[in-house]
């Protein structure tokens, strides 16, 4: 059953780089960025157009950031760093600044590497490591408050409570609405694939919020409708995998297509590039130190240490998610150099072994060299999910 507002999405997204481009010459500022904890509302609210950047999965622009940035680096950073050497990329080109957070410090790594070779405006937002702790608190909000110092000089204009409070509002509605349209993906003979969700959430780096809030709706109510006079047609052996790991941004389509190519079923996610930028923001007012406290609490990215498994938030969150999707098996999709999520990989094993999950990790580049042997490795996994060993 094909999705009109799928359609109606996708269309928007081709139309949605010469939208920035007409938004520029009539003096609106785009405002592109890059991490985990950027607030998108705050930019909203100041008027300016936030656009969420990056996209992976290319050979040739990791060898093209590698001449800039160190090998050692993971391939994403340095499939960034060769997007902004090109500079090809349109919504790159249309960002009158860049904005990064320091939750993954190799990304704040890329914003020092663009802003010397390049010369791109970039603002850091600062984000403490030990982010549960009081001080953390205190730490962060004197950033956010000093980082929403920097957008009003930039944006030319003061923040405002009611202009924060409607912002708050419609994020709130995305993300009420994104987690609403990821149920319906893990049913039985679903409406909507993983990867066609996926590709919706991507859909909301580019476009105007307002538009893609109204979008979400459309296309939630499709799906309700189509949902309830689908055929129902239960697959008793179904490969269902969840994957988690390290990023999967637009364009790193590699597991992706091996997963879906051999039979198997991708029934959700735990990736910073997919649902968890959407899970567990409970913003209860509308200040700075609202948006701090909201930040620090969701479901923390794996670049932050925490040693206590029991009460990880990450940790916890991936349980549930498997729970929650009837999840028969984990691919832990990791990128070389990517360390945090590379070491997490064990104690991820060991956790969901509790549930009786079987945990497989893929540890790849953006080359296509391993192509062939990850493919045989998750064909081997697919066919144990399905034969319930």
């Amino acid at each position: 059953m094909s999705l009109e507002t799928l359609v109606k999405i996708s269309e928007a997204v081709g139309r949605r780089p010469e939208e920035l481009a007409r938004a520029r010459n009539q003096g609106q500022k785009v405002v592109g960025w890059l991490g985990y904890n950027i607030p998108e509302e705050l930019i909203h609210a100041l008027g300016l157009i936030p656009v969420r950047l990056g996209t992976g999965g290319d050979g040739k622009l990791v060898e093209v950031g590698s001449r800039y940035i160190s090998s050692k680096n993971c391939v994403y950073t340095r499939n960034l760093v060769g997007l902004f050497a090109e500079n090809t990329d349109p919504y790159i080109q249309n960002s009158d600044l860049i904005a990064l957070d320091s939750t993954c410090l190799q990304l704040y790594r890329v914003g020092e590497i663009i802003h010397y070779y390049f010369n791109i405006n970039t603002l850091t937002l600062g984000v403490p490591r030990n982010f549960f702790l009081p001080e953390a608190k205190k730490y962060f909000q004197a950033e956010l408050e000093e980082f929403a110092g920097k957008l009003e000089g930039f944006a030319g204009k003061k923040l405002d409570a009611k202009s924060l409070s409607e912002s708050i509002k419609l994020f709130n509605g995305i993300r009420e609405k994104i987690k609403n349209i990821y149920k319906f993906q893990s049913e039985d003979s679903p409406v909507i694939t993983w990867s066609e969700v996926y590709n919706v959430v991507h859909a909301g780096y580019y476009l105007d919020r307002e538009q893609y809030s109204a979008y979400l709706s459309e296309l939630l109510q499709e799906l309700e409708e189509k949902h309830r006079n689908r055929n129902i047609d239960i697959e008793e052996e179904e490969a269902r995998v969840l994957l988690a790991g390290s990023s999967i941004p637009p364009g790193d389509n590699k597991i992706i297509k091996i997963i879906e190519d051999l039979g198997g079923r991708i029934v959700g996610d735990d990736l910073w590039t997919g649902i968890l930028p959407y899970l567990g923001i409970d913003i209860q007012e509308s200040s700075i130190k609202g948006l701090a406290d909201a930040y620090l609490k969701r479901v923390p990215h794996g670049a932050l240490p925490y040693l206590d498994l029991n009460t990880d938030k990450r940790l916890q969150n991936l349980r549930e998610s498997i729970k929650s999707n009837n999840a028969r098996g984990i691919i832990y999709y990791t990128l070389r150099y990517c360390d945090p999520y590379t070491f997490k990989a064990g104690e991820t094993k060991d956790v969901v072994k509790q549930d009786d999950v079987t945990l497989l990790e893929i540890h790849t580049e953006y080359a296509g060299s391993d192509f062939e042997a990850i493919r045989t490795r998750v064909g081997a996994f697919l066919e144990m999910l399905r034969s319930g060993i």
